[in-house]
């Protein structure tokens, strides 16, 4: 890892919560905060788990004498005992946040909803610094939670696998992918589907690559213009991602996108919708195209628009590219969190 070529010794402690003790979250969840349980997220999200994660760290903590901690997320600090270690928090989104596009939104209803956020309130105030993918989580934090300025820094994202390319590169074919491991829909796989069928009314040659696994593969319509790609070694992935002309990843609520990044070194512009974490990434669109509606025919106009542009395009790749290069990387977040 970057933090420990910097010299900093990494401990992992992955809190679990087992069959049985979901089944009784479960439970608790449904008599007292009442509402659709529809992901395992919501039981996560309450107090009961929320300590049982948190006394999982400490006894980790008392065992390998941890001085610092950093927390991918906050459902593992809740405001408890915490040993007199130092507790950090580094997240790619807010609960607040995520009640603005997430398509379940209505599974939680206001009483869940005033307890997460009161945990959560809880969490990051007990935090000694907070780190964030993007600036916009950064302002969230500032301006919804009320943490002082001075303990949160945006410092973004590493890259995967993928590597950057300076090959040939044809941007005159009207080749899109889309990347869903899980979450088809809430990926916007459905909304790309649509926009897909009503684009190429106007490009008939149009092509569609969706990387998905099994469970997304019953959502894909059987069409000679869309080819389904199930499990994808790291090789293929990166020479597909090199060979489209365009990645089209319309995601109704995710909080940064590391496709977007894996697009854009491939020197493959990305299309999406403008919120969360794609403006910024993109730069306000040097580097992608943004759609303001998650509407299939809003999400097809410009769908269009960028496939009858190659010239754009290629400029897009090249600048995308240098931006991610430049900006992206595991080394600088481990500066940046080490160093705080």
């Amino acid at each position: 890892m970057a933090l420990e070529q910097l010299g900093v010794t990494i401990y992992g402690v992955a809190p679990r919560i087992g069959k049985a003790g979901k089944l009784s979250l479960a439970a608790r969840h449904l008599l007292g905060l009442g509402g659709r349980l529809s992901s395992t997220e919501q039981l996560l999200r309450g107090a009961a788990a929320r300590r049982e994660h948190a006394q999982q760290v400490n006894r980790a903590i008392e065992t390998l004498g941890i001085r610092d901690v950093l927390h991918m997320g906050t459902l593992d600090l809740p405001a408890v005992d915490r040993l007199g270690a130092r507790h950090y928090v580094y997240c790619d989104q807010t609960w607040d946040l995520s009640l603005r596009h997430r398509p379940d939104a209505s599974d939680y209803p206001e009483r869940a909803r005033r307890e997460f956020e009161a945990l959560e309130h809880a969490a990051f105030a007990s935090a000694e610094h907070i780190f964030t993918f993007g600036t916009y989580v950064r302002d969230n934090l500032v301006e919804h939670y009320g943490i002082d300025p001075a303990r949160v820094t945006a410092v973004g994202s590493g890259m995967g696998a993928i590597e950057p390319y300076a090959g040939p590169k044809d941007y005159s074919r009207p080749w899109l992918m889309f990347v869903a491991k899980h979450l088809f829909q809430a990926k916007g796989g459905p909304l790309l589907l649509d926009a897909v069928d009503i684009a190429r009314r106007q490009i008939p040659d149009l092509r569609l690559t969706i990387v998905g696994d099994e469970r997304s593969r019953r959502f894909v319509p059987d069409l000679p213009h869309i080819d389904f790609r199930a499990h994808l070694p790291w090789a293929e992935l990166q020479q597909l991602y090199r060979d489209v002309t365009l990645l089209t990843q319309p995601m109704l609520n995710d909080p940064w996108g590391q496709v977007y990044l894996e697009a854009l070194v491939s020197r493959t512009p990305v299309l999406g919708l403008n919120r969360n974490g794609l403006p910024e990434i993109t730069q306000g669109g040097l580097h992608g195209f943004l759609v303001d509606e998650a509407d299939s025919k809003c999400l097809a106009e410009v769908l269009i628009e960028a496939l009858r542009d190659p010239s754009r395009l290629s400029a897009m790749g090249l600048s995308g590219q240098r931006h991610a290069i430049a900006s992206y990387s595991w080394d600088r977040v481990a500066e940046m969190v080490a160093y705080e």
